[in-house]
């Protein structure tokens, strides 16, 4: 199938579907572990509605243990390749690892999500030699420990030059500001109230004019409010999509894809915006 060479077109809201290739996600940890399994989801999930598919191999969850390269490596390059063979959406590869990022956009996959926010050594230069689009994401501290004491003078600013400062370092490296998202990183470090800043907040980052990814989806700020288990969160997160898209979120990822792409017609329908 024909790879994407940029980002689609952000004239509408897009959707970015979740698969976990990982048996420790905190939503869907082995669901998708079978790389046929995985491959028949990740289609449906395009077939539903979704303009990306982000692949992940290392669980990013609190407390989660990182993986070894090579087991990362096996985990998601079998899947990208098969994918990119079957589908024009574009595939995301969700990873720190310079080795994997190379890997993986040789095995098809056309952009790179990284919670580091290509602070790893070497990540920044593999980007920038691929050519591809990225997303930074912030995170306070590191999956191990990044909820254990998270704090912020002013949560929506710090987030925000944080951002801005790894863009920066991005351009600077060679990578085009047209090719660079920003994701506040929701969970990742942050209380119950500093996810809600930073929700209310996100009109303020996009003024810094990057695109903004959001993933709320199924997360613990959602169980805290509504008093759900993971997998009954589905309205909660549909609900808090549209909220980010109304603030100014340009992409929004998730784990359910048609039940968002209903809800973002209603809500285009309701604004006379394109979805």
């Amino acid at each position: 199938m024909q790879r994407h060479p940029s980002l689609p077109s952000l004239d509408r809201p897009r959707i970015m579907g979740i698969l976990n290739l990982t048996p420790d996600s905190f939503s869907d940890g082995g669901l998708w572990t079978d790389p046929d399994l995985a491959l028949r989801h990740a289609l449906a999930m395009v077939q539903a509605g979704a303009d990306f598919i982000d692949i992940g191999g290392e669980s990013t969850r609190p407390g989660a243990a990182p993986v070894s390269l090579q087991q990362e490596l096996d985990r998601v390059i079998p899947v990208i390749e098969r994918l990119a063979g079957e589908t024009a959406a574009m595939i995301s590869v969700d990873t720190s690892k310079p080795e994997v990022m190379r890997a993986a956009v040789t095995a098809g996959a056309g952009m790179v999500n990284d919670v580091f926010a290509l602070r790893q050594e070497g990540a920044v230069e593999a980007a920038a030699g691929l050519g591809v689009p990225v997303c930074l994401m912030h995170m306070q501290g590191e999956p191990r420990r990044m909820q254990e004491k998270p704090g912020y003078d002013d949560v929506v600013e710090e987030v925000g030059s944080f951002l801005a400062q790894r863009a920066a370092v991005c351009e600077a490296a060679g990578i085009s500001a047209n090719q660079i998202v920003l994701d506040p990183g929701f969970g990742f470090g942050k209380t119950l109230q500093h996810n809600l800043d930073l929700l209310r907040g996100l009109p303020l980052l996009a003024r810094a004019g990057y695109p903004l990814l959001v993933g709320i989806s199924r997360k613990s700020m959602l169980g805290a409010i509504t008093g759900r288990e993971t997998g009954d969160r589905v309205a909660a997160s549909v609900a808090a999509a549209l909220l980010a898209v109304q603030g100014g979120a340009a992409i929004v990822r998730v784990h359910d894809v048609a039940e968002t792409a209903d809800a973002l017609k209603l809500l285009a329908a309701f604004t006379d915006k394109p979805y």
